[in-house]
């Protein structure tokens, strides 16, 4: 067997795994202990959600496509990507789940054949971290940017001119679910070329639906002020924390009076289409990812859109996650209808 074969097997007996809650179908194959035993506290998680929601899994598939191949003599490492879609049952409702992962697989050539003996993910659901300020300064919008991970465009950025709109304060702007969700859905796989994409790109990617649903930007120039962008100039990039980074987005919705705005919700249950979850996945206070709502199950939870790890129609909680831990934390924001 070649080890595109090996390869293709493995997608295969993933999507077993993935309706049988199981790592059973992938030990002929894979010598990966420690993303076994992941795999395996994964599914674990997902089927305790899964039994609490009452929902039933009906099929997996998965579309492969080879990003890059490293070959050597008897050993392979490949990065690829995963296009996943899940269809599910609660009760009489069918319900689909999409998801875009990104794995580096590496496969080695014994004497009975090719075998799996490393998978390392190359997305997680992290936000930008951010450097110190400079020593006495504000971080303005012309200084370089203090992200330790670099942004990345999938293509050639510029100012969309149309998009930053000057701000009425004495009026409210009306702010449409339906078309936040929209946009949601119309781009939760892709970047929008009339923005810069980001290597973690989540709040970048809800910031962008907020302002598709008519939530006005907050133009302050400032980095640490207001919520806005305007894209990438002589080399520099233009934007807001509040705009690119999960801890920076909650914090100004919660006290912004201009704007886009919101309220704090006790309970994913109180959300609707439109509305931002934030993630702190180890429990220090700090959040590091951000969705958005973009559908409800039958029982009313929310399910949600994100990128980084590109999801559509996921269920709220991510205990499917790799970055979920027992003390992730959540705040549920529901966004003001007049913003």
């Amino acid at each position: 067997m070649s080890w595109k074969l090996t390869l293709y097997d493995y997608i295969h007996h993933r999507n077993l795994m993935d309706i049988d809650y199981t790592v059973e179908p992938l030990l002929p194959l894979v010598q990966d202990g420690a993303f076994l035993q992941r795999q395996a506290r994964v599914l674990a998680r997902r089927q305790d959600t899964d039994r609490e929601r009452r929902l039933i899994p009906v099929k997996s598939e998965t579309r492969l496509v080879i990003d890059r191949v490293d070959g050597q003599p008897g050993r392979t490492i490949v990065d690829v990507t995963l296009k996943r879609k899940t269809n599910s049952r609660i009760r009489e409702n069918e319900q689909e789940e999409r998801r875009i992962e990104r794995e580096r697989i590496t496969l080695h050539e014994g004497l009975d054949g090719w075998s799996i003996i490393g998978v390392e993910m190359l997305q997680t659901e992290r936000s930008l971290r951010l450097k110190p300020s400079p020593p006495g300064g504000l971080l303005e919008v012309d200084d370089r940017p203090y992200a330790e991970e670099t942004v990345r465009t999938m293509s050639v950025p510029f100012l969309n001119r149309t998009m930053v709109r000057e701000l009425d304060f004495a009026a409210r702007a009306v702010y449409d679910r339906h078309k936040a969700a929209a946009y949601a859905d119309l781009w939760w796989d892709k970047g929008n070329p009339d923005y810069l994409t980001f290597e973690v790109d989540c709040t970048n990617y809800v910031s962008q639906c907020l302002f598709a649903g008519g939530a006005p930007m907050n133009y302050t120039g400032k980095r640490d002020s207001g919520w806005w962008y305007k894209g990438r100039l002589g080399g520099r990039e233009h934007w807001s924390f509040s705009w690119a980074v999960a801890h920076s987005l909650p914090s100004y919705l919660l006290t912004s009076r201009a704007g886009a705005r919101g309220r704090e919700a006790s309970s994913a249950q109180e959300l609707d289409l439109g509305d931002v979850i934030s993630y702190d996945w180890d429990g220090s206070g700090r959040f590091q990812h951000s969705t958005i709502v973009t559908a409800k199950d039958p029982d009313g939870m929310p399910l949600v859109n994100a990128h980084t790890v590109s999801s559509r129609h996921r269920y709220w909680s991510y205990t499917d996650s790799y970055a979920w831990t027992d003390k992730t934390r959540y705040r549920f924001i529901r966004i003001a209808d007049q913003v």
